[in-house]
């Protein structure tokens, strides 16, 4: 009974230990992380290479996936360029498989302790926290394979003729045990959620010499399948993009597994022959968790080299099998990045926050060019329109302020790095400048609203002045934007403070035109204060543009 509760333990501790191995790595790569992928991911060849690396180093395929269909979702990744780094996640991911057969082989206490005493240092010097978190990932995970070792020799199975004659009642020579415990090995993933835990389960029960290698095999391609059920599970809420990537996830290891069972027995004997095992021989057991490894290995490498050549193709299947939504005739709220249900570190919902922000800020213009528009629409029914679309448009950049906000706010109670806590507070600055421009136009299209219930129309003179004012202020729109989506250094603050003054200077032209055309009678003063609120509503959007910008810049 013991036994069994140090083997539960010791899975508990593998997961743990991956897990802060996985978010400490993340966490130490943090805003550079975007760079690095989109640097790395510019061929097949390079995706497929990052994969390979990430995962070999967070040492888990799940977090891999996860995190690129979190990149996918924000936009930082196209389909393409996800399907090969996923390619590659299946690569790295053989690693862990080595490393547990290792652990039945080599006593890993020699590096568990001066790890934990290691990374212990680092954790309390704050500076280097991350790579003490990462130390004592490593630790707790050679732990745990020490601890399954022993916990697997105290259970003595090889003398148990109860585990014996179960698993030799199974005919290792028909295809539908091999099915069984395929299926047996997906749903037990899928429940564990870590194929790791079930990979050392496998090994367990292989080194004991009680679970033939082909029913051990069998489950190892079970959980080839089980794996892809995490991402899957995260990308049900995201977008289209994200749900097609997690889903070439699936379809590269079923038809993984597909080729594999039509030449099952050859494969797995060329594979035995590769690490000197023979399958018709007993005594062997010790040999059985390199002879799993090499499999994963096997396996993984040669179904991305079948497959790296038809990666458009994945991406046409996928896209075939969950095509585009038709959009509504009437947009509903919907953040496009932030996806709240996808599993990221506080970095990565960092880089998801900012794509949303720009967004943000591509909406508003959008916004004003309907104000825009407002100005030269004379027909009543029309205009009863495009003030309607206005106000809901208004009432979407609320609510984008306010979701976008509490992102952040739920982003920010995690542990950042300065760089990044710094970024947190300039984008709650941005989206509450953002959300008054939103407020703006919809003052500008209440003011343009109150004038056509009057029945009255500016004079041409004064319609021309404000076309003018609002062709400076979309310019200021369009700077923002640019400044939003680029990097700092590829712009100049300068350029914004140009076109603000040039705001303030005709502001002040128009509204001593204004006060002239009144005195001398060209048009009554409602009209005229009319005017005044529409000019200085356009210079408050232009001061509301600088402080966007100001808060991009950090001043």
């Amino acid at each position: 009974m013991m036994a069994s509760l140090k083997i539960l333990g010791a899975l508990g501790l593998l997961i743990f230990g991956m897990k802060m191995m996985s978010d400490a790595l993340q966490k130490m790569a943090g805003p550079q992380l975007r760079h690095i992928l989109a640097k790395m991911t510019t061929n097949r060849l390079t995706g497929m290479l990052t994969g390979t690396l990430v995962t070999s180093a967070v040492q888990s395929s799940s977090a891999t996936t996860v995190m690129t269909v979190s990149f996918v979702s924000a936009g930082l990744l196209t389909l393409s360029q996800a399907i090969s780094v996923i390619m590659g996640a299946n690569i790295g991911t053989t690693l862990t498989a080595w490393i547990m057969s290792l652990g039945y082989n080599v006593d890993l206490t020699n590096v568990v302790f001066p790890a934990f005493f290691a990374g212990m240092i680092l954790i309390y010097r704050k500076r280097h926290r991350y790579v003490g978190d990462f130390l004592f990932g490593i630790a707790f995970m050679f732990l745990s394979l020490v601890m399954l070792s022993t916990g697997g020799k105290e259970l003595d199975l090889a003398h148990n003729e109860t585990v014996i004659n179960f698993f030799a009642s199974f005919d290792t020579g028909s295809h539908l045990t091999i099915l069984a415990f395929l299926a047996i090995g997906t749903l037990i993933t899928c429940i564990v959620q870590s194929s790791a835990a079930v990979m050392a389960i496998t090994i367990l029960l292989c080194s004991t010499g009680v679970l033939p290698v082909y029913l051990g095999i069998a489950l190892v391609m079970g959980e080839n399948i089980g794996t892809t059920a995490t991402a899957n599970l995260a990308a049900l809420g995201g977008n289209t993009q994200a749900r097609r990537a997690a889903l070439a996830h699936l379809l590269f290891n079923v038809f993984g597994v597909v080729w594999v069972l039509c030449v099952f027995y050859p494969f797995v004997n060329m594979v035995c022959l590769l690490v000197g095992y023979d399958p018709s021989m007993s005594g062997q057991a010790e040999r059985l968790p390199v002879v799993l490894a090499m499999f994963h290995t096997c396996f993984n490498v040669t179904n991305t080299v079948l497959l790296i050549g038809l990666i458009p193709q994945m991406e046409r299947v996928v896209c075939w099998l969950l095509p585009d939504k038709p959009e509504p005739e009437k947009e509903t709220f919907r953040l496009k990045y932030i996806e709240g249900n996808l599993m990221q570190t506080p970095e990565i919902a960092v880089l998801q926050a900012q794509k949303e922000t720009a967004h943000f800020a591509r909406r508003v213009q959008k916004m004003f060019g309907m104000v825009r528009e407002l100005l030269d629409t004379s027909d009543d029914k029309a205009f009863a329109l495009l003030y309607g679309q206005i106000e809901h448009q208004e009432d979407l950049t609320d609510r984008m302020e306010i979701e976008i906000a509490r992102f952040l706010e739920q982003v920010s109670q995690n542990h950042l790095s300065n760089e990044t806590k710094t970024k947190v507070r300039q984008m709650l600055r941005e989206v509450g400048e953002l959300e008054s421009i939103g407020d703006a136009c919809y003052n500008l299209a209440r003011t343009m609203n109150r004038l056509q219930d009057s029945g009255k129309t500016l004079p041409s003179g004064q319609q021309n002045q404000l076309v003018a004012m609002m062709t400076l202020c979309d310019n200021a729109l369009t700077q923002m934007n640019a400044v939003m989506t680029g990097h700092r250094r590829e712009h100049n603050i300068n350029e914004t403070y140009r076109i603000e003054n040039e705001i303030n200077q005709l502001r002040q032209l128009m509204k001593g035109e204004n006060i002239r055309a009144v005195n001398d009678h060209e048009y009554d003063y409602a009209v005229g204060a009319i005017f005044t609120d529409l000019v200085n509503e356009c210079e408050k959007l232009g001061d509301y543009v600088v402080n966007v910008v100001q808060a991009r810049f950090g001043k």
